[in-house]
């Protein structure tokens, strides 16, 4: 089971040429920071918050203007804890089809090479053809994926940095 599921994967990416393992190896990065968002929210989040309120709910007094400062920079901290490696996350989402387009551009050079080397073999054109296709719908699943996880996070990120700036308070 093991063993057909490897073989279908090596099969794939002969199919599609060597730029398919830059995209596995993009997708996995991007999934790796997407599921360590999640797993800062679930375990991490609540103490960053709770220091940050406890740091200002010790202040003697909050009206002036260093304390609006110091709130301000409370939640600058607390909302760069927050959204974390979200934009490199961003960045491999908008990567993905990049990479793609590149698995197509190689793919199509194998296709000219056939060309004037063979004159027009069908059969080495078509490996060309689709050296170029497959890496760009590998590169745009894998954006799509990214872009789905990328969008749960980034909800997240907005709505948890607007509560804890509702949190706090500027009376006394």
């Amino acid at each position: 089971m093991f063993y057909d599921a490897y073989l279908a994967i090596i099969t794939f990416i002969e199919m599609g040429g060597n730029v398919l393992y830059l995209i596995a190896g993009l997708t996995f990065l991007m999934w790796t920071l997407i599921f360590e968002r999640f797993w800062y929210f679930q375990n991490e989040h609540k103490k960053v918050i709770r220091d940050a309120t406890v740091t200002w709910e010790n202040r003697a007094e909050r009206r002036s203007w260093s304390a609006h400062q110091i709130r301000d920079s409370l939640i600058s901290e607390a909302a760069d804890r927050i959204s974390g490696s979200l934009p490199l996350i961003q960045t491999c989402v908008a990567l993905c089809p990049l990479l793609g387009l590149l698995g197509t551009v190689t793919g199509m050079i194998s296709v000219f090479d056939a060309l004037a080397t063979q004159g027009g073999n069908a059969r080495s054109m078509a490996a060309g053809v689709s050296q170029a296709t497959i890496p760009t719908m590998s590169g745009m699943i894998a954006a799509i994926s990214g872009v789905l996880g990328s969008t749960l996070i980034k909800r997240k990120v907005d709505f948890e940095t607007e509560l804890f700036e509702d949190h706090l308070t500027m009376d006394h």
